[in-house]
């Protein structure tokens, strides 16, 4: 089982529910799981781990892919990094000068107030988000609709942001991620390229794996995932997301 985090297993940029949390631990018990999400692995930490209440002898078959699979972490003893894919200082650069270069060239019009960091270096990707990366921790529920609200009225404008990264930078990969937020990292690694690792490093195949997202569209950052040829559900959000993980708890 692999799963997306923001939108799919969480609110955007929120801690899993206490159901959520029991949904997951009783799946561990059935099924080897891997989340493969955009955020950093502070972030996974936050917004997964902390709130994860399972035995920890389950955690063995728990995988984490980072920053879209930039990076990967597994359990034994404590979590261990197996790989970390860093973007080159000059790479960093130039993504946030070309940033900064396309919302000029659009026009783009910033909210009113920002929290925390926009283009945030995240060493392995680099995010662009509207709101800034703390909305979420400052407004808690208040920033989760704020960003609901922008992704249905501009979803056609973060798609347009992220075609125009990269079209001026050809050598990375830009896309559209989360909500409000676009991520470019080292060219070829995205979320299929962590399934492909799943295969590599687990030897688990493709074919055995089923992935769960909520931007499994062409732009959104889970549609990645399709050339693989996964079998694949795409959520609306946690809600749906539970009941895919109960049918096949009951299921099995």
């Amino acid at each position: 089982m692999v799963f997306d985090l923001d939108g799919t297993l969480t609110e955007t940029k929120s801690a899993i529910s206490p159901d959520m949390s029991q949904s997951l631990s009783l799946l561990l018990n059935q099924k080897n799981i891997a989340i493969i999400g955009g955020g950093s692995y502070k972030q996974f930490k936050i917004q997964l781990l902390s709130q994860l209440a399972c035995r920890r002898t389950l955690l063995s078959r728990l995988f984490l892919f980072p920053t879209t699979a930039t990076s990967f972490y597994r359990y034994s003893s404590g979590w261990k990094k197996i790989y970390r894919h860093e973007l080159s200082k000059k790479e960093r650069v130039d993504i946030k000068k070309a940033f900064r270069e396309v919302l000029k060239e659009i026009n783009y019009v910033p909210p009113k107030k920002t929290y925390g960091v926009v283009i945030e270096d995240r060493g392995t990707q680099v995010t662009f988000s509207v709101f800034g990366q703390d909305i979420v921790k400052v407004l808690g529920k208040k920033g989760v609709e704020m960003k609901k609200k922008w992704t249905k009225e501009h979803t056609p404008l973060k798609l347009e942001i992220a075609r125009l990264v990269q079209k001026k930078l050809p050598h990375v990969e830009a896309r559209a991620a989360g909500y409000t937020s676009i991520d470019v990292s080292k060219k070829g690694i995205d979320k299929g390229y962590g399934l492909y690792q799943i295969e590599k490093k687990l030897n688990i195949k493709i074919k055995d794996m089923l992935f769960i997202g909520d931007a499994i569209f062409k732009g959104g950052n889970d549609y990645a995932v399709v050339k693989t040829g996964i079998d694949y559900v795409r959520v609306a959000g946690p809600r749906e997301t539970k009941k895919v993980i109960e049918y096949i708890t009951k299921k099995v």
